[in-house]
């Protein structure tokens, strides 16, 4: 009796033991699971802004490379004086630190469009909050392609006058001269006036554009959003540079000293502002590539490609 007793408990303590290795094994089993997956999600995060970093980068690098043969074509000798622009003149914007600002605000604008197709791509629902970045941005570049059209087309038909009618000053200073009927002396403007009065037109476009695309994608998805987004300022640029080319053509073929300028002012928004649109397909498209390369999971072959990639 003592013996079976004796093997008895040798058999429990052995059972306990398997139990108590199993659990250790489950439990160390789903705990080395949870840290892949998160090692997963990071490296797939990691990848996820490289790309968007990239495809930065191109963007930028389509700008440079685009510039001088955009300016030459621009002011090539086939305007009223036969003036053409050189190679040097050309090369000499990238001296101007006012190209190196634009450039830097387009480089922002294509980085913060960015956020959605990374949470997208990410597969993580994004919060209001984030979504309105998409709102700004879209609307900021709505009110870019907007100044730049009436601009164009009013060089088209005011010619050099085109520039004063966004000159605050001289508007304020009009109006005094309406009211009180005794007209002022002509105050000379310098150019950080101009730039100023510039800053409050934009700044007044960005707000009226801000209103109407945050109400038509007030019920969107994200997807949905960024979709928007990119269809309203594709359709922009092309109907602005409907608006600019023409208008360009018609000043270079007049005696206009200032009208080019502002021409080529709205070209320039235009093609940037294109290209700007298709840096989330780029990404989407990247993404798609890693997906490929990347080892088969337990995941569906349908959810291996983010839905936005799809509709871009």
């Amino acid at each position: 009796m003592s013996v079976i007793n004796s093997r008895f408990g040798k058999f429990a303590c052995s059972r306990h033991l398997l139990q108590a290795a199993k659990a250790g094994f489950h439990k160390n089993t789903g705990a080395d699971f949870a840290g892949a997956v998160l090692d997963l999600m990071a490296e797939f995060s990691r990848h996820m802004k490289r790309w968007a970093a990239l495809t930065v980068l191109l963007y930028v690098l389509a700008l440079l490379v685009l510039t001088v043969p955009v300016a030459l074509v621009a002011f090539g000798n086939w305007g009223l004086k036969n003036d053409s622009m050189g190679i040097k003149a050309a090369l000499a914007m990238y001296a101007n630190w006012g190209y190196w600002l634009w450039l830097g605000i387009l480089v922002a604008g294509q980085a913060l469009l960015l956020l959605l197709p990374i949470n997208i791509a990410e597969r993580r629902l994004p919060a209001r909050r984030p979504l309105k970045i998409p709102v700004i941005v879209t609307a900021f570049f709505l009110a870019n392609l907007l100044l730049a059209g009436l601009l164009s087309l009013l060089c088209a038909i005011f010619t050099d006058g085109a520039f004063t009618i966004f000159d605050l000053q001289g508007l304020f200073n009009w109006m005094a001269t309406t009211i009180k009927h005794n007209p002022t002396q002509n105050v000379q403007n310098s150019d950080w006036q101009s730039l100023l009065s510039i800053f409050v037109t934009v700044l007044i476009f960005w707000l009226v554009w801000a209103i109407i695309f945050r109400r038509a994608t007030k019920a969107d998805e994200p997807d949905a959003l960024l979709q928007r987004a990119t269809r309203w300022l594709l359709r922009g640029s092309i109907l602005e540079l409907i608006i600019a080319v023409p208008s360009h053509v018609i000043v270079r073929r007049r005696d206009d000293c200032c009208a080019p300028a502002g021409t080529f002012w709205g070209i320039a928004t235009g093609i940037s502002v294109m290209l700007l649109c298709f840096g989330p397909g780029v990404f989407f498209l990247f993404v798609e590539r890693f997906e490929r390369l990347k080892p088969k999971t337990q995941s569906d072959d349908e959810n291996s490609v983010p839905s936005g990639a799809k509709s871009l």
